[in-house]
C-alpha cells in the first residue's frame, strides 16, 4: 500500500501544473539598457583586438610595487583594523588626506566634507537617490558621460541636454532651460570631458556658477581626469567659484591616477546633502572596503602621487600625439576631431551621413574598435560621431590600430558602393 501511494505521488509531481508567473521586474530595470561601452568590450575582448573603445588606463603604468607595499604595510601593522568593518563616511586617515589634496587645489575642505565611495560611479548613484524623485529633470552636457545618463535614468529622471559649443555648456541656454524645466541638478565633466576631451574655460565656468547661484540649481562636477593634464594651465573647479560653493558637489576618483581596481572615489558636498548620501550609502554597501581605503591612505603618506601622475601624464601625451598624427589617414576626408589638453579621450565626427554604429561591425572584423557616439547623447543622437581612447595602447599599437581602422572604414564604404545605399551610410558619402 505504501509503495502505491508513493508511486501515485511521484506521478502527480511529474504532471504538476507549473507555478504561477513571478511578479515582473521594476519598470526602471526593464526600461534602462546596459552600457554600450561594456557591450562593445565584451565583443572585442580578444587579445588581438586593438581596443580604442574602453576608458582603460595603461596597466603597465600602474605603480604596482608602491600599491603592493601599501597593502603589505597595512596588513602587517594593523590587520585587525584593515579587515574589520569601517564607518560609512570612510576611514578618517583617507578623508583627511583627500581633504588636504582638495584644499590645495580649490575650496577649503575638511575631512567632514568628504564621503568615500566605491568608485565615483557610486557617488552618482548616491546623489540620484538623495536628490531625485521619479520625473525630476536633470540637465547634462551634449554629449554626456554614458554611465551618468544610466544612473539618472535608472532613478526615473527626465534627462535634458543643454546646448553648447566647443567651449561647453552655453550659459544663456542653461538659464533658459532652468527657467523652463525647473531641473534639480546640472551634471558636468568640465575638464577633459568624457567623451569629447574638451575643457570648459574659466569664464564659461564662472558664468555657469553664476546661473546656478542666481536661479537655484545643484551642480554635480565630476573630475576623474583633471590631474592628467599634458599642456596648458589648470582651470579652477566650478566648486571654487563664489556663486556655486554652497551648491556644487565635487566628485573625484583614484581610478585614473592610481588604479581602477581599488574602486575608490569620493564626493565633496554641503553638509545636508552629504548626510543624505551617507544614509543612501548605508543602504547600498555599508562602507567602501576598509583595506583599500587604508592602503590608499598609506600610499598617499609614503609615496609621491603627484610625481607618479606626472609620469603617467607624460606617457599619455605621447600617445595622444600618436593618435592625432594618424587620424587624417584613418578617417574619411572631411572628418573633424578634438585635440584634448589632457585626459584619455578624443571625439571625432565623420562627414554628414555616416553612421558609426552601422560601420562598427566592419571595423571590428579588422580587429580594432571604437565607441559610436550616438549613445552619449541625451537628446537627438549624432550618428556620425565616435569616441577614441588614446591611453591604453603604446604609440606603435595606436599607429597599427589606426591603420586597421582606416581599412575597416574603407571596406565598409566599398560594400555600400557595391550594394547601394544602406541604413546610416548613404552612397553620397562613400566616394
Amino acid at each position: 500500500m505504501t509503495a502505491t501511494v508513493t508511486e501515485t505521488a511521484s506521478a502527480a509531481t511529474a504532471t504538476a501544473v507549473p507555478g504561477a508567473p513571478l511578479p515582473p521586474l521594476a519598470a526602471r530595470s526593464r526600461s534602462i539598457g546596459g552600457s554600450p561601452v561594456r557591450d562593445i568590450l565584451a565583443v572585442t575582448a580578444r587579445p588581438e583586438v586593438i581596443n580604442f573603445a574602453g576608458g582603460l588606463p595603461a596597466p603597465e603604468l600602474f605603480d604596482a610595487e608602491g600599491i603592493a607595499a601599501a597593502y603589505r604595510d597595512v596588513l602587517a601593522e594593523t590587520p585587525e583594523r584593515a579587515l574589520q568593518y569601517s564607518t560609512t563616511e570612510g576611514e578618517p586617515t583617507l578623508r583627511e588626506a583627500l581633504a588636504a589634496r582638495t584644499s590645495a587645489r580649490g575650496p577649503a575642505t575638511g575631512a567632514d566634507d568628504i564621503l568615500v565611495t566605491t568608485g565615483s560611479q557610486q557617488a552618482l548613484s548616491l546623489l540620484a537617490t538623495a536628490l531625485l524623485e521619479p520625473g525630476d529633470t536633470v540637465l547634462v552636457e551634449r554629449p554626456c558621460y554614458l554611465a551618468a545618463l544610466q544612473a539618472f535614468r535608472l532613478a526615473g529622471a527626465r534627462v535634458v541636454a543643454v546646448p553648447g559649443d566647443e567651449d561647453g555648456i552655453d550659459p544663456v541656454a542653461l538659464e533658459e532651460l532652468v527657467l523652463r524645466e525647473r531641473p534639480k541638478l546640472l551634471y558636468t565633466v568640465p575638464t577633459f570631458s568624457n567623451p569629447t576631451g574638451r575643457t570648459v574655460p574659466a569664464a564659461r565656468r564662472a558664468a555657469v556658477a553664476e546661473v546656478a547661484g542666481r536661479r537655484g540649481l545643484w551642480i554635480v562636477e565630476d573630475d576623474p581626469y583633471g590631474e592628467l593634464r599634458f599642456e596648458g594651465e589648470r582651470v579652477p573647479w566650478i566648486a571654487s567659484y563664489e556663486g556655486a560653493r554652497d551648491r556644487t558637489v565635487l566628485l573625484g576618483s583614484f581610478s585614473k591616477v592610481m588604479a581602477p581596481g581599488l574602486r575608490l572615489g569620493w564626493l565633496r558636498a554641503p553638509a545636508e546633502l552629504l548626510r543624505a548620501c551617507t544614509v543612501a550609502k548605508q543602504a547600498a554597501d555599508l562602507h567602501t572596503p576598509t583595506v583599500n581605503q587604508l592602503a590608499a591612505a598609506r600610499y598617499l603618506a609614503d609615496r609621491d602621487l603627484d610625481a607618479h601622475v606626472a609620469r603617467v601624464a607624460a606617457a599619455y601625451a605621447v600617445r595622444r600625439d600618436a593618435m592625432l598624427a594618424g587620424l587624417a589617414d584613418a578617417l574619411p576626408a572631411g572628418s573633424v576631431w578634438t585635440r584634448p589638453e589632457g585626459g584619455m579621450f578624443l571625439w571625432a565626427r565623420l562627414p554628414e551621413g555616416y553612421d558609426t554604429t552601422a560601420l562598427l561591425p566592419a571595423v571590428v572584423r579588422h580587429d580594432v574598435a571604437y565607441v559610436p557616439g550616438a549613445p552619449f547623447h541625451a537628446d537627438e543622437p549624432d550618428h556620425a560621431t565616435l569616441r577614441l581612447c588614446f591611453v591604453t595602447q603604446t604609440p606603435d599599437e595606436i599607429a597599427e590600430g589606426l591603420r586597421r581602422l582606416g581599412e575597416g572604414l574603407a571596406e565598409a564604404r566599398l560594400a555600400v558602393q557595391d550594394q547601394g545605399p544602406r541604413a546610416g551610410v548613404p552612397s553620397a558619402h562613400v566616394r
